[in-house]
């Protein structure tokens, strides 16, 4: 079926769903009297990993270690990269960091300077994907690397897909590159994003684009070139190192939210809409993962409970883990599905089945 620019949910069920758990989540906050905007681990995790970056990075500069070592620090660079999006810039660009507005702009900030763009991911994650989780055509977090990897039915064939459970992680890997580089100057310029249409963007957009790319260029590729005694291939070993680790930290935290087995992909109907509610949407495309882990909880900024993310994206993740007690309680007694892996790797598995499971529908 083509794509529609004026998909709609049109909801025959008359769910209460949103109605009750929202209601349910607010009374909690309200008992409790507490913000639902960022808390003192929430601040420490932000110092945590965005000051691990510029530590880890000053000591790449500081040339006082062996090649090896050097490696290893530049891949730990771009997994502090990673969950700095995750638990910073994530939140703040969501307005769910503070609740001061000038605050949470700021804090976006560190987005660009980590090689991304505000205005960019504003559209393609806050709106769009926000909005048409899982339906193809409108949800472009669902296109990886076309004709090389199938994640849906409707996905393109290709021959080289038989084999995307063994080599797909690898491109996951290289989604980073491919943002700081390529996506974000593609999407800028392109004319819609899913079927959302892009030509609001303003002089400010594109000067923050080019900008703060060329302040990343410079923090991560020239400066370490002009400060240390170490040949290009080097480098380039290094830097692909960092964007690797980075990369597949990224894409397989989307990709164990979204891409399970348990996660459906709907189809808008003759007319071009979800015969669903959204919130019910939300529910059937989005699963959680390693929920009683406080680790994987801290390194993912609450990306693990996606379910909580895409009804309450207003609310700071660090209460997720708290308020998806409420979710689960509220949708299981409404007969709403709630998915969840119980660990992050039942999750991998789970992801690693799917890419399998196309890979065998490659004739």
């Amino acid at each position: 079926m083509s794509a529609t620019t004026r998909l709609k949910f049109i909801d025959k069920e008359g769910s209460q769903f949103f109605a009750t758990v929202k209601k349910n989540v607010d009374q909690y906050f309200k008992e409790n009297n507490l913000s639902k905007n960022a808390n003192a681990l929430m601040i420490f995790k932000s110092i945590f990993f965005f000051g691990g970056v510029w530590i880890l990075y000053g000591l790449i500069l500081s040339n006082q270690f062996s090649l090896g070592v050097m490696l290893i620090l530049a891949m730990l660079l771009g997994f502090f990269k990673a969950a700095s999006a995750f638990n910073i810039s994530h939140d703040a660009m969501h307005g769910s960091y503070s609740s001061k507005e000038w605050v949470n702009n700021l804090l976006a900030y560190t987005f660009n300077i980590l090689g991304a763009n505000i205005s960019v991911w504003v559209i393609s994650h806050n709106i769009v994907h926000h909005t048409f989780t899982n339906i193809e055509d409108h949800d472009e977090d669902l296109i990886i690397a076309p004709g090389l990897v199938r994640l849906t039915a409707g996905d393109k064939k290709s021959k080289l897909q038989r084999y995307q459970h063994l080599y797909a992680m690898f491109l996951y890997g290289l989604a980073s590159i491919a943002w700081v580089f390529r996506k974000d100057f593609m999407k800028m310029f392109q004319d819609k994003i899913g079927q959302h249409e892009t030509k609001h963007y303003t002089f400010r957009d594109y000067f923050e684009l080019f900008f703060f790319k060329a302040v990343n260029y410079t923090i991560f590729i020239v400066i370490p070139l002009v400060v240390l005694p170490i040949t290009w291939w080097q480098f380039i070993i290094g830097f692909l190192a960092m964007h690797f680790a980075m990369g597949l930290t990224l894409g397989l935290v989307f990709q164990l939210a979204h891409v399970v087995e348990e996660t459906s992909f709907p189809e808008p109907n003759e007319a071009g809409n979800i015969e669903e509610a959204w919130a019910v949407h939300q529910m059937r495309t989005t699963a959680n993962f390693g929920m009683d882990s406080f680790l994987t909880s801290f390194i993912c900024g609450g990306l693990n409970f996606q379910v909580e993310h895409h009804l309450f994206p207003k609310i700071c993740h660090i209460h997720y883990p708290v308020i998806s007690k409420i979710v689960k309680e509220t949708a299981e007694s409404m007969n709403v599905p709630y998915l969840y892996n119980d660990t992050f790797f039942s999750a991998l598995g789970s992801h690693y089945k799917v890419l399998k499971k196309y890979s065998l529908e490659v004739a």
